[in-house]
């Protein structure tokens, strides 16, 4: 497993096992999201299991399978909710990480500059410049 800090209170990571959750509650998170759909994995790894095993340590845990066609505004005005909607750090989770950065990059333009969000992204592994056209446009409009 490999947490990559964004910010402070919203990390991300490449598909999280069972086995890992002890040491993400270990590390302070009190929330993980996945945006995995289940179609991508065994069942081993699907929401269900890896659910049930994060609750069981006394975290929150919430679901949002994300793929290209559902990186939709409404999706990453949830995502943004289910950030910031609890009282401590959060890990969100997709195959390698990208998704779950580029979901918190494009709810964060009415709050950041396109180069802090890239900036942030980029610190943590994420090279996401092919989203400036999309950030800036979303600042636009957000302004």
């Amino acid at each position: 497993m490999e947490i990559r800090p964004i910010t402070p209170r919203y990390a991300v990571s490449p598909q999280i096992t069972v086995e890992d959750v002890p040491a993400i509650a270990k590390a302070g998170f009190v929330k993980v999201i996945c945006n995995r759909p289940n179609t991508e994995v065994t069942e081993d790894m699907q929401s269900d299991a890896i659910g049930q095993a994060v609750r069981a340590a006394g975290m929150e845990y919430e679901v949002l399978e994300l793929t290209h066609q559902t990186m939709t505004p409404e999706n990453v005005a949830l995502q943004r909710g289910l950030a910031e909607s609890c009282g401590g750090p959060v890990l969100a989770y997709c195959a390698s990480g990208t998704r779950c950065s580029v979901v918190w990059a494009l709810g964060q333009c009415d709050q950041m500059s396109t180069d802090d969000i890239l900036d942030a992204t980029t610190n943590a592994g994420y090279a996401l410049d092919n989203l400036r056209p999309t950030l800036d446009q979303i600042r636009k409009t957000t302004s």
